[in-house]
């Protein structure tokens, strides 16, 4: 394993085992978190952060999942813990559907169990909605309701030079995110597809897979899938 530096300011872990990507954004002495995994991994990628410096100075730090499945959300807590005994001030965030299913801890649609695990479901201080922005230190991301995947699937895009588009399960590098899980909806994946299209991005990361740098050439590969 080792990080991706993306600029500006991001960096990326590709998912070790069957967790999801994980990035860390900062800007000042705030940061973002994007996804945390199953939770398996967690001490290796706090660890990483750690040795290489990107933690240096963080006062705090928004943990944003873009949707409510377990190889997203499963390291939620570990990470508050990992943050807290740094003396790093934790907001969770997600867009209001994600953070319903996350308080209630509903397996039926986070699927903890397809990993042997039981999410024990936490509070989410920042319930957010379509065209919301999160503040990070100096910087803004727009959060897009990019239902699909899940009911709850978001993506959260900085513009800017560069530009960059979180896109978790709604959009990979060559194809699309499943639909035929709970929740899912092909029909909205679609809509969601086209709203993306109208985006301009440098650099997208997906929520598995490596960094889409050609993103009109990946919207259009990927519309055969839709």
């Amino acid at each position: 394993m080792f990080p991706v530096e993306i600029p500006p300011n991001t960096v990326m872990l590709r998912g070790l085992d069957w967790d999801s990507n994980v990035y860390l954004f900062r800007s000042g002495k705030e940061a973002l978190v994007v996804d945390t995994g199953t939770g398996d991994n967690v001490e290796r990628y706090f660890s990483l952060w750690l040795s290489e410096g990107y933690l240096n100075g963080l006062k705090k730090v928004i943990i944003f999942n873009t949707h409510e499945h377990f190889d997203h959300i499963g390291g939620n807590l570990k990470m508050k813990e990992l943050f807290e005994k740094m003396g790093v001030e934790v907001v969770f965030a997600a867009h209001q559907k994600t953070a319903e299913v996350i308080e209630r801890s509903e397996s039926s649609i986070i699927l903890d169990y397809a990993y042997g695990k039981r999410f024990p479901g936490h509070g989410v201080d920042l319930k957010l909605q379509d065209g919301d922005y999160l503040r990070i230190g100096k910087r803004k991301l727009l959060l897009l309701h990019t239902p699909g995947h899940t009911a709850g699937s978001s993506c959260l895009y900085l513009e800017g030079e560069p530009s960059l588009a979180f896109t978790g399960d709604t959009l990979f590098k060559g194809t699309v995110g499943r639909t035929d899980l709970p929740s899912g909806d092909h029909r909205a994946l679609r809509g969601s597809i086209e709203r993306l299209a109208e985006l301009g991005v440098d650099f997208g990361l997906p929520g598995h897979g490596w960094v889409i740098k050609d993103w009109r050439g990946n919207i259009e590969a990927v519309r055969r899938f839709l």
